[in-house]
């Protein structure tokens, strides 16, 4: 069934879109306030994020010219529900897109060329489907180069075109029963009761929700009461590895969001001292919030780099175990990040890997003796995931890698990503 959307909600995406590219401010923290066609603006802006580079391929083979910086997010927008949205009507997404644009400013000068532009891929659409076809992967399938030669060199073309193609699905909203306070099955019940649709996650049927689209978060039943988390199963196996007892002395080093703060947390009991840490400030509301939500007060929510020299003086030698979930360049998460391909490069690959090395460091002082660390990424690359860990085990002696941890989608229906278990001796 075709759907109609107004040439507003098209102005809204592209102002959305707009600027994701210029300051980088990704989708979801703009749509977190919109509430008049949410679904469909959300569509749109995570399937450009995800489809750039096919669209940009497409542009260049249309285009008279080089879109402006102010016009190519209605390009975008256009040629996103010409190619990739069955559900509006061509007309509508030609139509409605242009309108839009001849109310802004900026761009209403070229809505001659916009016009031109998205009717010649609707009279041309069969034989530009046809040439996508006969493009390599990283076109085909809106990837950077790089990144799919990488993948290919490592796991081979059949392999890296199947996780291509699992970072261009819609991910499943995953939820994780709060232990204690209610299970899977009691969730599912719950969920089914009010009309909507979920599942036991293959991974983890005992403990994890798969939740079909079309309900916000914060309006499933038993959210506000703090029965469940949001998270993929793959953040259990990290905390798996930490292995957390009740009343020892923990650091979460990267906590925000909060979600592996709650497993650990979980396995307390609520003995012992957990300290959440995070630096950001933008991020520490949402953590102390989702600590609030699941009745977790006695966890310590702490704005603090593990890196700075206070913290590490203070902190020396103080806990038993340690959760190091270190920034990465997510390419382990791109089917929830999809805007993350469109950074990684050899330099912020680099930049990533210095400062989990720089992390590692620290926070293995302040283990104590016989102190656990886990280091985890959500990265598939090599140098962010099993290197940093050996390097640092072989500069300290006094450290031993215990166990490790590594996971490739579309494999097991969840995100991606590495885990190592360090034992301070």
């Amino acid at each position: 069934m075709r759907t109609r959307h107004s040439s507003n909600s098209r102005a809204t995406a592209a102002g959305i879109v707009g600027r994701w590219l210029r300051a980088g401010e990704f989708p979801d923290r703009q749509l977190a306030t919109v509430t008049e066609d949410r679904a469909f603006l959300t569509e749109v802006a995570y399937g450009i994020a995800r489809w750039r580079g096919l669209l940009d391929w497409v542009i260049a083979q249309v285009a008279s010219r080089p879109p402006d910086a102010a016009v190519l997010p209605y390009l975008y927008v256009g040629l996103y529900q010409l190619l990739l949205m069955d559900h509006v009507a061509p007309y509508a997404a030609v139509n409605e897109t242009v309108n839009a644009l001849k109310h802004d400013r900026n761009a209403a000068r070229a809505a001659g060329f916009v016009n031109g532009l998205l009717r010649r891929v609707t009279r041309e659409e069969t034989n530009l489907r046809a040439a996508i076809d006969e493009q390599p992967l990283h076109v085909r399938e809106s990837h950077p180069e790089l990144l799919v030669a990488r993948w290919t060199e490592r796991y081979g073309g059949e392999r890296t075109a199947a996780l291509c193609r699992w970072n261009n699905t819609k991910p499943c909203v995953t939820v994780h029963a709060c232990a204690g306070r209610t299970t899977a099955a009691a969730l599912l019940e719950r969920f089914h009761a009010h009309g909507i649709h979920a599942v036991p996650h293959g991974a983890e049927p005992e403990a994890f929700l798969s939740v079909a689209h079309g309900v916000a978060v914060p309006d499933l039943p038993g959210y506000k009461d703090g029965l469940f988390s949001v998270q993929d199963p793959s953040t259990l196996r990290a905390v798996e590895l930490l292995d957390p007892h009740p009343g020892e002395t923990v650091l979460d080093a990267c906590a925000a969001p909060g979600g592996k703060t709650m497993l650990i947390a979980e396995r307390m009991g609520g003995r012992g001292r957990l300290v959440a840490a995070d630096k950001s400030a933008r991020r520490m509301p949402r953590l102390r919030e989702n600590l609030a939500r699941m009745g977790l007060d006695w966890v310590e929510a702490v704005e603090a780099d593990v890196t700075s020299p206070r913290f590490n003086s203070d902190a020396a030698g103080t806990f038993d175990r340690i959760l190091l979930d270190a920034p990465c360049t997510n390419t382990g998460v791109l089917r929830r990040r999809p805007d993350a391909r469109w950074r990684f490069g050899m330099s912020a690959l680099k930049d990533a890997a210095g400062l989990q090395r720089q992390m590692l460091g620290c926070t293995a002082s302040l283990l104590k003796p016989g102190g656990v660390l886990v280091y985890s990424t959500c990265s598939l690359e090599p140098e962010e995931g099993h290197a940093p860990a050996a390097e640092r085990v072989e500069d300290h002696p006094d450290l031993t890698v215990e166990a490790s941890w590594t996971h490739v989608p579309p494999d097991g229906d969840m995100d991606g990503g590495s885990a190592v278990r360090i034992r301070r001796g």
